[in-house]
């Protein structure tokens, strides 16, 4: 048996599209409206990271431009006895690596190009450095400067 339409019908399915449509088109901004959320946290996210990056490294021009000064200061400590010379030297280095300076290491260590210039070759234990002339520093594990050194060389003759 063949069904009857009534007037009703088409005007059921009609609405029935037309609901049909709306909810893809509600669907379809839902989704814009995630994804533009999403976008906005990553760039809220993005420009956090990077304002800590500048303030991190904001403090390395000043430093830069004082290192004359500490050198000077780290040369006087090392020929005084003077105490209150030693201490300032020592509270300046506190100083400096709460902020995240750090003096390279070149005590009873091999010779690193990365982070040393040699600037002589003396009677010494191959390649080890043999004396620190100029501190080297770098900032949150960054080469600011790097130390100058004379490096131990075996062939030499006295």
């Amino acid at each position: 048996m063949k069904q009857k339409t009534t007037p009703i019908q088409p005007i059921e399915e009609e609405a029935q599209q037309e609901e049909n449509e709306t909810a893809l088109k509600i669907e379809k901004l839902e989704d814009q409206l995630k994804r533009a959320v999403a976008d906005y946290q990553n760039l809220q996210r993005r420009v956090e990271e990077e304002k800590k990056e500048v303030m991190k490294y904001a403090n390395k021009e000043l430093f830069t431009n004082l290192l004359p000064a500490f050198d000077t200061l780290f040369l006087a400590g090392k020929y005084t006895e003077d105490q209150s010379v030693k201490l300032t030297i020592q509270r300046i280095m506190e100083i400096l690596k709460e902020n995240g300076i750090e003096r390279i290491d070149v005590d009873n260590v091999k010779f690193n190009p990365e982070t040393m210039e040699a600037i002589d070759v003396v009677q010494g234990e191959s390649e080890m450095v043999v004396e620190e002339v100029r501190p080297g520093f770098s900032l949150y594990g960054k080469l600011i400067r790097p130390s100058q050194v004379k490096v131990g060389g075996k062939d030499l003759v006295n």
